[in-house]
């Protein structure tokens, strides 16, 4: 198995555009299993190190970590859940904001970088006419690239 290219780092726009197209009608426990299985499906069809877990509320619905993955990327992505939490929106979508303004997160953003981390990999749960009540996240691949496994998890569980 060969790991495909580091894709493209989106836009804010795009990043904005995905949040507002990813939004789910529900999220129940038996939603978080099938995207949570989705997500190690795409990750083993790729090779893919990483851990996967899936949050609604403060609650853990799902967890798996594939070969290759550490116990680090456990530490990772309880930071970039925490920034989903803060802001209500994606972990790779804050942290472009502040680079957008020629800054950094860890700079700007005042928080302890050893509790949050603006990186790729986490998303928010979003649920018509609740908003967001949890978050999916990835760790272990470049973070464009644990950002774009979320989202192309996400479109196909939307899809479905």
């Amino acid at each position: 198995m060969t790991r495909p290219a580091t894709p493209a780092a989106p836009s804010v726009e795009e990043l904005e555009e995905q949040e507002r197209r990813l939004t789910l009608p529900r999220f129940t426990y038996d939603d978080a299993w099938a995207l949570g299985c989705l997500l190690v499906e795409l990750a083993r069809e790729r090779g893919a190190p990483v851990a996967v877990d899936i949050r609604r509320g403060g609650q853990q619905l799902f967890h798996a970590a594939l070969p290759g993955s550490a116990p680090d990327n456990d530490a990772w992505i309880d930071r970039k859940r925490r920034v989903v939490e803060r802001y209500g929106c994606s972990s790779y979508l804050v942290g472009s904001r502040f680079r957008a303004k020629g800054t950094t997160f860890e700079d700007s953003s005042r928080l302890d970088p050893d509790r949050y981390a603006a990186h790729g990999g986490s998303f928010p749960v979003r649920v018509e006419g609740a908003g967001v009540v949890g978050a999916v996240t990835v760790s272990g691949l470049p973070q464009v690239a644990d950002h774009a496994l979320v989202v192309e998890a996400l479109e196909r569980f939307t899809a479905a």
